[in-house]
């Protein structure tokens, strides 16, 4: 690489639907998505990735097992905490983009935890929120300082939708996301005009822009 382009572009691993814990009883393909995580994690700290951004059903179960939970964690510290420095810096306002939690920054900037991976996720319509809290198993991700849920909409009669804005040198990335909703329910929200992108006040022009979104077409 020319080291100043390096300095410059953005590097990222999408992955998505790993569906982690599906079939783990069984006795042939039991490990399987946990192999194919492992192999994602693996490929992020080789190819040294800016970050990994997930676009929904991490897990495949609603309430993932005991187990699943547990090895989803562990390989999450395995590989996305460490000493390697972030090289990117989040502008917008961060107690917008991750409204799920108690702890609204990125888990990069927690000075309490040292993370090398930042991990951007959504959810799906496996892992989706449930219950009056409105929790989903990502909560749990990154309630740990693990993963960063983003794209959660609290309404139900129209959308908003605020994006993390990343730069990195002179890279400018506005990164917009959408957790799974109905998909009657969204378009519903879609021909009422009801969902919005918000936009970066300054130098509209001069940012990328990339939606995650987990619905059928």
């Amino acid at each position: 690489h020319d080291t100043a382009d390096h300095r410059d572009t953005f590097k990222i691993l999408i992955a998505t639907d790993i569906h982690l814990g599906y079939l783990e009883k069984d006795a042939i393909r039991g490990n399987d998505t946990y192999t194919t995580l492992d192999e994602i994690l693996q490929c992020a700290k080789q190819n040294e990735v800016d970050f990994i951004l997930l676009g929904g059903d991490l897990f495949h179960d609603n309430k993932p097992s005991r187990q699943c939970l547990h090895k989803c964690l562990t390989m999450l510290r395995k590989y996305c905490m460490g000493d390697s420095p972030v090289r990117f810096e989040i502008l917008s306002d961060q107690k917008v983009n991750f409204n799920t939690t108690q702890f609204p920054w990125v888990n990069y900037q927690d000075e309490n935890l040292n993370i090398s991976i930042p991990v951007f996720s959504i959810h799906g319509n496996h892992d989706d929120p449930t219950g009056a809290e409105g929790l989903c198993a990502l909560d749990l991700l990154s309630a740990s300082g693990l993963v960063n849920h983003f794209g959660h909409s609290h309404s139900v009669e129209k959308i908003e939708i605020s994006p993390i804005l990343i730069q990195k040198g002179i890279t400018k990335l506005a990164l917009y996301g959408l957790g799974s909703i109905p998909d009657e329910r969204l378009y519903r929200m879609f021909v009422n005009k009801q969902v919005s992108m918000l936009r970066p006040k300054e130098d509209q022009d001069g940012w990328f822009n990339l939606f995650t979104i987990h619905q059928n077409r």
